[in-house]
This record gives structure tokens, sequence and C-alpha cells, in this order.
């Protein structure tokens, strides 16, 4: 059977559990292990389809469709973890199931409880994806603070497993935070306080992850162990690094901490590889690397870091595999509205990702005219695909006022329009196109050369679509229609002719991209961008 690692937090929020989940999968997966994760989270939205990015962050879309908290991004690029909507749970799939099944009478008249129900649903979840064939260890990720009226039920199921499995199947794994305070010091009481509130709903850590900004010293570590009953090689740094979050698994490897999992979990390594190695060679290697380049990410959600978060990545992924360094310059788009285009002087690629809305939108057409006519590198995702038809509408083909419908209604040329099934969509959560689509790839194009092949396949968050009636006037007008659905019915790629490097496309292959694997597009843009730089 699968051994289960259950993350939790304390002290406060955006610690950073889910990169600490992943990088645990990486270690384990460095063993020989297989792993899969799972995401809770305690909102009672079912999934994160309706949530503002500027306050959530990203949702990553999967192969099947589901819409998902960013931290199912981070297992994607750190670990093998085959992902799907089972992977993420939130207290809006548990009420909502729970529910039906009481209206369908499936208790037999009893009366419907927090526990046994709701934690026995929770459970199911979880013990879903444990139960998949040759699995090793299943990670479940508990979102939220201990502490939160919304995370109780699910620190309650992670509680039960104990008593359901028994050691050495369960493992508890606690995230929690050493401020520094006045003169750089270090203090351990939040931590303490949260490791008693953990201990008040019944669950003793075996492993202490203490988020802090410097290494924790012995005599701290030993303090922690001391009021935390933790042992002390147990209480791990988990400290800022220096450079990128893929130093993180040689950080933890470096405390032992994949070693110490294996002992209390009666696991033994499958293989004896030297894959971190091969990881930490890997990043020094882009940690190290000579030249450095700037790309210019033109959004609406730019205040958030995580709103772009697989967009950024996979930027960085390119320049891993590309031997350069990227800085990522966010660029607010209504911001460029005034005409003011400056701050797109000194980047060496544009790229404008996917989003939702009219604000900003003058400001992303404004930044694709400047790419189109300077010939810099650019790259257009999603909606960024959709900018690029606009513009080109406008500024080529003499298409005045061309627009698309979801910001402009009465757009007198709509060559971005609503999906005819979209129509009469009344209901927002889950009914946009989503999940992986197969795409068909035109012989001589760039996209075609980037992937090497004919058939694709992506994964697609959106409503809106490239309008077929304005196909043949900007096909005429020198627009590349590069990528279409198998059935040849919608446009799923645009480029411009005669120009170094603009790309369009209405999927989202950041979601596909991982460190060791960049995805090809993101490769390709950065090695454009690279050239770009030394021209300059």
């Amino acid at each position: 059977m699968s051994k289960y690692i259950f993350v939790s937090g304390g002290v406060c929020s955006s610690l950073g559990k889910g990169i600490a989940a992943a990088t645990i999968g990486n270690l384990l997966e460095g063993s020989g292990l297989t792993v899969n994760s799972v995401k809770i989270d305690p909102y009672i939205n079912v999934d994160a389809g309706t949530m503002n990015p500027i306050q959530h962050g990203e949702v990553y879309v999967t192969d099947d469709g589901a819409e998902t908290d960013l931290d199912l991004g981070n297992y994607a690029r750190f670990t093998n973890s085959d992902l799907s909507r089972d992977n993420s749970i939130t207290t809006g799939q548990v009420y909502q199931e729970v529910i039906r099944k009481e209206r369908e009478g499936r208790f037999l008249g009893r009366t419907v409880q927090v526990i046994p129900h709701i934690t026995d649903e929770i459970k199911q979840r979880i013990q879903r994806i444990g139960e998949r064939e040759d699995l090793d260890v299943t990670i479940v990720e508990i979102g939220g603070t201990v502490g939160d009226i919304e995370s109780v039920p699910f620190i309650e199921a992670a509680r039960q497993f104990i008593h359901d499995f028994g050691k050495p199947h369960v493992l508890y794994i606690h995230l929690t935070l050493v401020p520094t305070v006045s003169m750089g010091e270090l203090k351990t009481k939040p931590t303490q306080h949260s490791v008693k509130e953990l201990l008040e709903i019944g669950i003793q850590p075996d492993i202490l992850l203490c988020r802090c900004e410097v290494p924790l010293n012995e005599s701290l570590k030993h303090k922690i162990s001391l009021f935390t009953n933790v042992e002390e090689e147990a209480v791990i740094s988990a400290n800022n690094v220096a450079n990128t979050i893929y130093e993180i698994p040689m950080s933890f490897e470096k405390q032992g901490l994949d070693t110490i999992i294996m002992k209390k979990l009666d696991l033994k390594p499958k293989t004896h590889n030297k894959a971190i190695r091969e990881w930490e060679k890997m990043i020094n290697g882009y940690i190290k690397a000579d030249s450095l380049i700037k790309i210019g990410i033109v959004g609406k959600y730019v205040e958030l870091h995580d709103s772009y978060k697989s967009v950024f990545e996979a930027l960085v992924h390119g320049g891993i595999a590309n031997k350069v360094r990227v800085e990522i310059i966010k660029i607010d788009s209504e911001k460029l509205e005034t005409g003011n285009t400056e701050a797109l002087d000194e980047i060496d690629g544009i790229l404008v990702p996917g989003g939702f809305g009219q604000r900003g939108i003058e400001g992303m057409i404004c930044a694709v005219q400047y790419a189109r006519t300077r010939e810099k590198p650019y790259f257009g995702i999603c909606l960024g695909m959709q900018m690029m038809v606009i513009e080109y509408a406008r500024n080529v083909a003499g298409l005045n006022g061309a627009h698309s419908t979801e910001c402009e209604p009465n757009s007198p040329h709509p060559v971005i329009s609503l999906l005819e099934e979209q129509e009469n969509v009344k209901t927002m959560g889950g009914t946009m196109r989503l999940g992986a689509n197969d795409s068909k790839l035109t012989k001589g194009t760039k996209i075609f050369e980037i992937y090497g092949k004919e058939k694709i396949s992506e994964r697609h968050r959106h409503r809106y679509e490239f309008a077929n009636h304005y196909r043949e006037p900007l096909i005429a007008a020198g627009l590349t229609i590069s990528g279409t659905t198998m059935d040849g019915e919608l446009v799923e790629s645009v480029e411009w002719q005669n120009h170094p490097w603009g790309v369009g496309v209405q999927f989202h292959p950041e979601f596909k991209s991982r460190p060791d694997a960049p995805h090809p597009i993101f490769y390709r843009f950065i090695e454009e961008c690279k050239k770009n730089a030394k021209k300059k």
C-alpha cells in the first residue's frame, strides 16, 4: 500500500508548503520511489476557476480539464506525478458530494455530520490517489494554516490516517515560521505555538521544516526540538536560497531530509542513481551562466508574482536549456495605454500571457505593435495570441475598430468572438474550453519546426476564439495561420511573416514545462531572445 505524507503549515500562509511538498516528491523520486501529490484547499469554492488571479494566483489546468490551485504546477515541475482533477480537493467539492449523497438517501436517515461524514469523504478522496497501482508514497499538502476554522475537518481527517493505517505508513511534516527580528535574531516562539496548536488537534509532527531567512544553527535546532518533541535531526532548515527555487532539493538533501523520511516510513531506496547530483549540475549551470536576457511580461495581473507562475517558470526552464539567466521584467499593460513604450526598449523579448476582461487590453495591443514593427521577439499565449490578431487586423489589414467581443460587443470587426457553444452558458465555473486538445500544425511554419511533428496535444482555458469569418482577409493581409484543431474549425496558432520570431498560440504550453524538460516553444523563444540580446 502507499505510504502517506501530510504537509501542513503554521503561523501564516504563503510560507511555501507547495514547494516543500514538491521538493519532498523530487527527492523521493530521486531514490527510485514513485510518488503522487494531492493539494487540499479549504476554501468553499468548488475549484480555482472563478478566483481573481491577483488574489489567488494562476489557475493550473490539468489534461482532464480541472482548474486547480497553482501548487499542482509545482508538483508537475518537480516530480513525475500523474496529475488530474482527483489531485485537487476543496471544501466545496467535499460538501457538494456529501450533500448529494444525503439527498439520495445514502446515509439511511442518519444525521449528517462533519465527523464522520465529511472526514470520511476527505479520506476517500485521498485514498483514491493512494490506491493507484505501484505507488510508493502519496504526499498530501493541506492548504491554509493550522488553527484556521476552515482547515479543521482536513486536519482531523489527516489525524485519522494514523488510526486507520498506523506507523510507519503515515508521516506528518509541519512547515512553520522562524522569523528574524531586530539585530538579525531568529525567534522560535511562533514555531513552538504552531506545533502546540497541532498537538491540541491530536497530531504530533514527525518532521519540522523551519522557514527562515538564514540556516538554523545547532543551538536553535536543539531548542526547537526540546519544545516540540521532534527529534533534533528532524528539525530541518527551510532557509532562503540564493537564486532559484530549484536549489531547494539540494538544500534539503544536504540536511538528510530524504533519508529521514525513508527511515520513518520504513522505505528503502530502489535505485542508487545520481539524480540529485544531475539536478544540481543542471541548476548550477543556470546560476553560473555568463549571459543574462531580459523578458518583458506585459500583463494585467503583474501585482502578484504567482498570477503568471507557470509562465515565469517556463521561461526559466528555457534559460536553463540555453545556458542563459532570465530576468523577468513585469510591465503593467495599463501603463502602456498612454503610448509611452520606453519600458519595452531595453528588453530582449516580449511575452503577453493569458487573461480575461477589458482592463489593460489597449496596452497589450500597443506592446504587440511595438514587437511587430521593431522586429523584437514576441510570444503570445491565449489572450496574447488574440492581441496579435486584433493588432494585425487594425494596423495591417485595415479593419478599423477590430476587437474582441469580450471587450467590445459592438465592434464593427469582431475578429475574436465567443465560441458558439459558449453563447448560452450562464454559469462561469468549469464551463470554458478546458484541458488537453489535439492540434494540427502546418508544415513550413515556425511552430511546426519547433514541435517537429504535425499533431500535438496542449491544454486550453478560454471562451473566445479567432473568428473564422476573418480568416481569409487576415491571410490575404499576410498573417500566417500555422495551427488549427484537427478538424480545421478553430485557429490554434498564428505567426508573423518576415519577422524574426512572432508566434501566438491559443493554448497554454507553460503547463507542460519542467526545468529538466523545457517546453520546446519556450526553449526556442529564449533562444531567439538570446540572439536578439547579442545583436544589441
